[in-house]
């Protein structure tokens, strides 16, 4: 190992390296091509950058003068790729490297500036750099190695025809690396076909994923589900936090639940712009907000300090999603918790979910009011201030506050101020609690909804989205009457001011729709029910394909319909 870097690594106090480092930087694999398996948080980006020193430095012991860049480094998000460059740059930093980026969200004539002066190292986001290749502000004749890190999350965000280009447009005689946390097929055709006798480097298996995190399964009851995020919060009290969900709507009203109770919270989603996105991430670092709420594409990347807890507010859909999300947390060698909150209508995927990705998670029930009130006491009598020495400047107080008052008053004192310093924890119904009978509905409210037969909508669609999005059950909602151009819903009165207050008085649901309350029930056509039209699904959204995360708001998002088949010489519509 060259000189600069043994110094930098002391200088940082690394005695060990972790097996992804040890494995990468095998002086019998100096100069070689690798297709590396591991997890986040394992060291991979001090692993490659040992990994491709031998390439860059040759027999000197430190970089010449700055020309066009001799290594690129490609990460899927900004976030990433400006934690890459930080980590780079303390690595290589006695060994006198010029490191540059080009990310999306930055100005690209300051980028073009920077890489015309000349740089060692260049580490870039895909759709950036391949925009500066092709309008030539990037010289890659001179490169010796080139770094795809989390190759598979670019793949999934659709980077794609981006790698392909740069990597077309790299000389052929470089050393490339691919760093991915799984290596499905797309992956491993990626490697065949730009990587020459690629050595592949597994540091995970799959009967051992995260060994640095606690998996923790919360059974709660269905109502209960946001009461038992706020009490997981509560109970392990973590320095940072991030809370998945699958939609933007959702993490919209869970950021709002969670200020309105009292936690400093930031949210992650698409519609945030890079400035406001930075922001987010900088409170999270500086310690003005403990945590964040996010989608999976918002989070892609981030590395957050002392993120001790990832809760799933809802369930992956599948296992990679899973390991990326807890992926957040357990990184080098911290311990972290992975909590799944699972009311019953999920129980059977979670169980599906933790055996495709091998994992073993601790069955419970989730955190009662009285076990966060027992934790935060523990807590209590841990703190430093009882062992503290009492300074010049505050004696006379003690001395004044211990002649006036008790022990008990100044411990009554103490814990009252303690308790108003921490959220209250939430009153949780029973997981076990049988079912009750279902009432007499009693007294109602119509409510309708813009879109019917025409567009597609069906009772079946309709009543999740209302109970997840009005915070009611289904007891909660009594006929769901669809005509040609409008749905009408009846609703319990009792129900009514927590639709309203769930919905947050503006009476809209996940598509911007407006609910609106009606002051009778309504006419109801009782007529024939038309075929419905084809043409007209999807185009509504309330039969069409579901949406991603991060595009238009276009269509309510019910439960996924199971494919039906059509029978010969009919057609049946989906």
């Amino acid at each position: 190992m060259k000189h600069a870097l043994s110094q930098a690594l002391a200088a940082k106090g690394y005695d060990t390296l972790t097996p992804v480092q040890e494995a990468v930087s095998d002086p019998a694999l100096e100069g070689r091509d690798l297709l590396v398996s591991a997890q986040t948080g394992s060291g991979k980006t001090l692993g490659f950058g040992l990994a491709i020193a031998p390439r860059l430095f040759g027999e000197d012991e430190v970089f010449g003068q700055a020309d066009a860049p001799m290594a690129l480094v490609i990460a899927p998000t900004r976030e990433l790729a400006m934690q890459v460059k930080r980590e780079l740059a303390w690595l290589y930093d006695k060994a006198g490297a010029v490191i540059t980026s080009t990310v999306g969200g930055m100005d690209m004539r300051d980028e073009r500036r920077a890489l015309a002066r000349g740089a060692h190292v260049v580490v870039a986001t895909p759709g950036r750099l391949r925009d500066h290749i092709m309008r030539g502000s990037i010289d890659l004749s001179a490169l010796r190695a080139v770094v795809l890190d989390e190759a598979d999350e670019m793949l999934d965000l659709g980077f794609r025809e981006d790698l392909e280009f740069i990597l077309d447009e790299a000389p052929a005689d470089r050393q490339t690396l691919l760093f991915s946390a799984t290596v499905p097929a797309a992956i491993a055709k990626l490697a065949q076909r730009y990587q020459k006798d690629a050595e592949r480097i597994a540091t995970t298996t799959g009967e051992k994923q995260h060994t640095d995190i606690d998996y923790m399964a919360f059974r709660v009851s269905p109502r209960d589900s946001e009461n038992a995020i706020i009490n997981v919060l509560r109970y392990y009290e973590a320095p940072n936090a991030i809370v998945f969900c699958n939609t933007r709507a959702t993490v919209n009203r869970m950021t709002t639940r969670l200020s309105n109770r009292g936690f400093s919270v930031v949210a992650l989603s698409g519609e945030l712009t890079q400035s406001e996105r930075t922001n987010a991430l900088q409170a999270m670092r500086d310690g003005r907000a403990r945590v964040c709420v996010a989608t999976d594409v918002a989070a892609r990347g981030i590395d957050l300090p002392n993120l001790d807890l990832v809760i799933h507010a809802e369930l992956p859909s599948n296992q990679d999603t899973l390991l990326h999300r807890s992926g957040r947390t357990g990184r080098a060698g911290r311990k972290g918790v992975s909590a799944m909150i699972v009311p019953p209508a999920v129980h059977k995927k979670a169980n599906r979910l933790l055996g495709w990705a091998k994992l073993t998670a601790t069955w419970a029930e989730a955190p009662s009011a009285e076990a966060v009130i027992a934790r935060d006491e523990e807590r209590m009598l841990t703190e430093t201030d009882w062992s503290a020495d009492v300074d010049g400047s505050s004696a006379d107080t003690v001395a004044q506050l211990s002649s006036q008052f008790s022990t008990q008053q100044l411990a009554a004192a103490y814990l009252r101020l303690w308790r108003e310093k921490h959220t209250a924890p939430e009153e949780l119904s029973d997981v076990h609690e049988p079912a009750k009978p279902r009432p007499a509905f009693g007294p109602s409210v119509w409510f309708s909804l813009p879109g019917g037969r025409d567009a597609g909508a069906e009772p079946r669609r309709l009543l999740p989205m209302l109970c997840k999005m009005g915070n009611i059950t289904k007891d909660d909602i009594g006929a769901i009457r669809i005509q040609n151009a409008e749905s009408f819903i009846e609703v319990r009165e009792e129900a009514v001011p927590t639709l309203i207050d769930a919905l947050d008085g503006d009476m809209t649901l996940e598509n911007g729709a407006p609910l609106t309350r009606l002051d009778k029930a309504p006419n109801l056509d009782r007529g024939p029910r038309p075929a419905p039209r084809a043409a007209h699904r999807g185009k509504d959204g309330f039969g069409g394909k579901p949406r991603r995360e991060d595009g238009p708001a276009k269509s309510f998002d019910g439960p996924k319909d199971k494919p039906r088949h059509k029978s010969k010489g009919t057609t049946t519509p989906v």
